[in-house]
């Protein structure tokens, strides 16, 4: 039996996520879910074997489902090698087999492998930057990877740089209050180095272990993001030396191919080292996790799949296969 069949039969008898988290995630990806088998039923329907034509179908079901040309393309190919070297594939087997080329595709980026909110114990304090447009639910998602964070032990800061807007600062201290957490703010206008600065200075003055530094989500003139985000690191590395250790861009997922757009802007204009899409409990087209994730070559970290705070779950590409083909 392979890796991948071992990974999605019975025989896999300790959860990766516990029971509470797997119903979250199941229905946070009901719409998705839906849409697709829905779509994939008619497109099978009266058919016995996987032929050209049901191929045909699953390629046009899964570009609908914002997985992406690309990586559509990728994964006919794989499902097309399979049945070459099988001879026979009966319908029966397909979910089987899109569930294993799928998880297999996302094992090629790194993707998927946490189960838990953690950092690197070496590294303390540990300092993501945020970055993402506004509407994405960028001061959302830093608002409840706080409060895990927080939950799992660890002291959090956050800097509230995004001066660009005052609805930024105040919202994301009403995270800070909700969490209860310690944030760093400046008026609206400021520098956002010098707040990036000070949240480090002050994370580093109560031995805070993670430091989440908030950035301005304005995408019309690049070169001025890349230069702001640029002075944001160099004046960060003053405080701690390899600051940012990570940076996280939010996409909201309900959006499709403008989350691809986006992705693209934003790893042209800085070093994105992570992805977190949000809103995947709103739409009907989850797959574009699968594809931004190929796409891009770079992990998604974190998936939001509803409103409520404990609803930002660690993305791991086992639990969201099992559950997108449950």
């Amino acid at each position: 039996m392979s890796f991948f069949k071992r990974i999605f039969s019975s025989e896999k008898k300790d959860p990766i996520f516990s029971e509470e988290a797997k119903q979250t995630l199941d229905k946070g990806l009901e719409k998705s879910k839906t849409t697709f088998f829905s779509k994939l039923s008619k497109a099978i329907a009266g058919k016995s074997k996987v032929d050209d034509d049901v191929l045909d179908n699953l390629e046009e079901i899964l570009v609908a489902s914002d997985v992406g040309v690309n990586t559509t393309l990728k994964i006919i190919t794989r499902i097309e090698n399979r049945v070459a070297s099988d001879k026979y594939l009966g319908i029966e087997e397909l979910n089987q087999i899109l569930r294993e080329e799928i998880a297999s595709l996302l094992s090629e980026t790194n993707s998927g492998e946490a189960t838990e909110f953690v950092i690197p114990i070496q590294t303390k304090p540990y300092v993501l930057m945020v970055v993402g447009v506004n509407g994405v639910g960028k001061t959302t998602t830093i608002g409840k990877l706080a409060y895990q964070f927080k939950k799992a032990g660890y002291k959090v800061v956050l800097g509230a740089a995004d001066t660009f807007r005052a609805a930024a600062i105040d919202q994301l201290q009403i995270w800070a209050d909700r969490v209860g957490v310690p944030i760093v703010r400046q008026n609206m206008g400021s520098d956002p180095a010098s707040v990036a600065f000070d949240t480090l200075q002050s994370a580093v003055a109560q031995d805070a272990d993670i430091v989440i530094i908030d950035t301005a989500g304005r995408l019309h003139n690049k070169v001025n993001l890349m230069n702001e985000l640029t002075k944001v690191k160099r004046v960060m590395q003053k405080v701690v030396e390899d600051a940012p250790h990570d940076v996280l861009l939010v996409l909201d997922g309900s959006t499709g191919q403008n989350a691809f757009e986006q992705a693209k802007q934003f790893t042209a204009a800085t070093e994105v080292t992570c992805l977190a899409v949000t809103k995947l409990d709103g739409t009907a087209k989850g797959g574009v996790v699968i594809g931004i994730s190929d796409q891009f070559k770079i992990p998604v970290k974190y998936i939001g799949v509803g409103e409520g705070i404990e609803d930002l779950q660690v993305f791991n590409k086992y639990e969201f296969v099992d559950s997108f083909f449950k």
